[in-house]
């Protein structure tokens, strides 16, 4: 799917994940795999509670563990993308 309509479709998305105290762990991955093979494209929110301090790292983290792409990032929010390759 075309970037600029991804970003789009994600500008009216809100938040459907938080990480916080606990940061990034299998429990998060796998809610995020969930999400992503349901919806495709997910907003997420990194707490200020976060114990790692830079948000590019967890991001990288998510991205690369879920074989997804950083479709935004606007402060602490960032949007992800995943291609569905279930055919109907």
């Amino acid at each position: 799917m075309d970037l600029l309509k991804l970003k789009q479709k994600a500008k009216n998305l809100q938040p459907i994940l938080r990480i916080g105290k606990n940061g990034v762990n299998d429990n998060v991955i796998n809610e995020v795999n969930k999400l992503l093979k349901k919806r495709n494209i997910i907003k997420i929110k990194i707490l200020n509670n976060c114990p790692v301090e830079d948000t590019n790292e967890i991001i990288d983290e998510i991205i690369n563990t879920c074989n997804a792409v950083l479709v935004r990032k606007i402060g602490n929010t960032f949007s992800i993308y995943k291609e569905n390759n279930k055919k109907n």
